[in-house]
């Protein structure tokens, strides 16, 4: 069975919920097949406290506008049995993953923490260890992989979610990690039945020289692949 991936992210009135911030949108989407599902998870939430000044000039909320929106206890139950069972991918999951539960407890101290429901994958830890000692802001992984497409005037629960997904599939190599086959046997089943059904009847194999002018080329763009998303492309190990 193909375990279930959502991509989340929220936005606060502050950056610590030590003093009393309140979450003031969620945006999540459900991933399938490592592609974004229009099945998604959003809504403005009324802090019942007041924004902070430096808060609404990154994501441009205002507090006038969160007047009429629901309290997290009014979507408490139906945020929960989205994301159960789930892995939530997240980036600098701590941050979003305390507020949530914060906003959970406050509902009621028996409701379950993300983590009781939940597996949680920090995102950024997976940019630290590709990318060490570089930038690893949400930001700067989207201008690091060519992600494009979306105003980013200011940031936004339900955006930043999407170019989440769009940047955790580049960073996971865009080769699925989400289900691998564990029973070795099996695999073992499946390569021996492909290698016996291979035929080359009737095919012409057909050999390509290369040359100098080739190699040298083929050798710059691997520097440019490598120096671009500083790593090591496969093509330059054998």
């Amino acid at each position: 069975m193909n375990k279930k991936y959502i991509i989340l992210d929220t936005e606060t009135t502050g950056l610590e919920v030590q003093q009393g911030h309140r979450v003031i949108e969620i945006g999540a989407v459900l991933l399938n097949d490592r592609k974004k599902s229009e099945e998604n998870f959003h809504s403005y939430l009324n802090p019942e406290r007041l924004i902070d000044d430096e808060a609404s000039k990154v994501h441009g909320i205002t507090n006038a506008d969160l007047d009429d929106k629901p309290f997290f206890s009014d979507i408490a139950e139906e945020f929960l049995e989205f994301i159960e069972g789930s892995t939530l991918v997240i980036h600098n999951a701590p941050f979003d993953v305390g507020f949530l539960n914060n906003e959970i407890n406050l509902v009621s101290s028996k409701l379950p923490k993300l983590e009781d429901i939940c597996e949680i994958e920090d995102s950024l830890l997976i940019a630290r260890d590709k990318f060490p000692g570089q930038r690893n802001s949400l930001d700067a992984l989207a201008n690091r992989f060519e992600v494009t497409g979306y105003d980013r005037s200011f940031h936004g629960a339900l955006l930043d979610a999407n170019i989440l997904a769009d940047v955790y599939m580049m960073l996971t190599g865009g080769q699925s990690k989400f289900e691998f086959m564990n029973d070795s046997s099996t695999a073992n089943i499946i390569k021996k039945d492909t290698a016996n059904n291979l035929s080359f009847e009737g095919i012409n194999l057909v050999r390509l020289k290369s040359n100098d002018e080739y190699d040298q080329r083929h050798s710059k763009r691997l520097s440019e692949i490598s120096e671009k998303y500083s790593i090591d492309t496969i093509w330059s190990k054998h």
